[in-house]
């Protein structure tokens, strides 16, 4: 069940808490424990524990971040959740490679031997539909000497790796390998790409990461709903999240931050939009923002603003902002429906894929389609410096943690309250 939690209105205004200094001194936790605040060491070094998995500073920087504090006496994660190398590993161990992720739109696999490739962290992988249609996902890896057996996207017949020319049926069943005349103790049907277990949900395609065997590739899509959405399905499906749009054009970003900066930036609540968006603000209704709460999804909606004095209106008369956990947006907004999906490089660098779909009647209004992609580029570069300048703000040793205003950045909140749940779970 989903709780509205806001409306724009006031904003606490942010205080920025004691340099690091301060914090390494003995009496400041005792201090500042009265105002609900958990102070910590900002940065930390690597050190050995006895829990399996995970450091005692991973673990530090973990716990620097209570979630049962009220949202308005909370503060905001330490920097280091976005500065230091050994919290990212720790992203993609219990973040990433858990629980199903984004990775694509249908209308890659329409026809039968489609296919596209993609990484994320250490994993490359592949995706593709069969002779006979079926989905498939494997690690992008040969099993003879590791090369990566695809590339892009495309259709083909079979996976012919192109260093030494194993090949491989779109089912991942090893077809041929060359030249292993004298090979012992080996079977051929054992040497198969790695399978992934891979779902749809409406125009999206997902893979599991998940570092054990997959018993079956293709899942119930009930189960892959509530796993993915949990109680949050019902509310974008009826909302115009489907597969009724066509897919127009893709767009990648590389950003100079950490992949959690965009999100944030994503979630304080429209909080940013009069600030560094004008045009963006002048076609909504800012003072109907408020936002919804789900187990793994928080949706943002405000109604339209005005049209222009031309007539041109790309917003509609409403806007939801979907985020679904851990890393992916969908933006549906008039006739047109966009999503963000933001993927991790390094500590400090993400990549930011933008995929946009637009109503079947639109698609050829070339003049519609430019102006509104146009409009749509010019608030990306707003953000990508508002994000930037976060990251450089983030490594300055004048900054350790921030605090929410809380009638509007409760999903920035929510946010972080569930990389803590997904990050201390031991």
């Amino acid at each position: 069940m989903a709780i509205v939690v806001a409306k724009i209105g006031t904003v606490l205004s942010a205080k920025t808490l004691a340099l690091e200094r301060f914090l390494s001194s003995p009496s400041s936790s005792s201090s500042t424990r009265g105002l609900g605040l958990r102070v910590v060491a900002c940065r930390s070094s690597p050190s050995p524990s006895t829990e399996t998995g995970i450091s005692r500073a991973q673990r530090s920087m973990v716990e620097a971040f209570d979630p049962e504090i009220p949202l308005p006496e909370a503060i905001t994660p330490p920097s280091s959740w976005y500065t230091d190398p050994s919290f990212l590993a720790l992203e993609f161990d219990r973040v990433f490679f858990r629980g199903w992720q984004a990775v694509g739109y249908t209308e890659q696999i329409e026809r039968p031997h489609d296919f596209f490739t993609g990484r994320l962290g250490n994993v490359e992988f592949i995706v593709c539909r069969d002779t006979n249609g079926t989905l498939h996902a494997f690690h992008n890896v040969c099993r003879h000497h590791a090369s990566l057996v695809a590339s892009g996207s495309g259709q083909k017949s079979c996976f012919v790796c192109p260093y030494h020319g194993w090949t491989y049926g779109l089912d991942g069943t090893l077809l041929k390998a060359t030249r292993i005349t004298g090979i012992k103790n080996f079977k051929k049907d054992e040497f198969g790409l790695i399978p992934l277990a891979v779902a749809t949900w409406g125009p999206f395609v997902l893979i599991r990461f998940d570092r054990h065997p997959v018993p079956h590739q293709n899942c119930c899509i009930k189960t892959v709903e509530n796993d993915w959405l949990g109680s949050a399905s019902n509310i974008l499906s009826t909302n115009g999240i489907d597969s009724s749009l066509k897919h127009v054009c893709r767009r990648e970003y590389t950003i100079q931050c950490n992949w959690k900066v965009f999100c944030d930036n994503y979630l304080d609540g429209g909080y940013h939009v009069p600030y560094a968006h004008g045009d963006l603000a002048s076609g909504l209704n800012l003072d109907s923002y408020s936002t919804l709460i789900f187990e793994k999804v928080s949706i943002q909606r405000c109604e339209g603003g005005p049209t222009d004095k031309d007539g041109f209106d790309r917003l509609g008369s409403k806007a939801l902002y979907a985020f679904v956990y851990p890393n992916f947006m969908i933006n549906r907004y008039g006739p047109w429906m966009d999503t963000n999906l933001v993927v991790p490089v390094t500590t400090t660098k993400c990549q930011v894929i933008f995929d946009y779909f637009l109503d079947v009647s639109l698609v050829d209004d070339k003049v519609f389609m430019e102006r509104s992609l146009e409009e749509s580029e010019r608030v990306q570069m707003e953000d990508i410096v508002l994000c930037e300048g976060v990251q450089r703000g983030l490594e300055s040793p004048a900054y350790c943690s921030g605090r929410y205003a809380p009638t509007v950045e409760m999903a920035m909140h929510h946010f972080h309250c569930r990389l803590h749940e997904c990050l201390g779970n031991i």
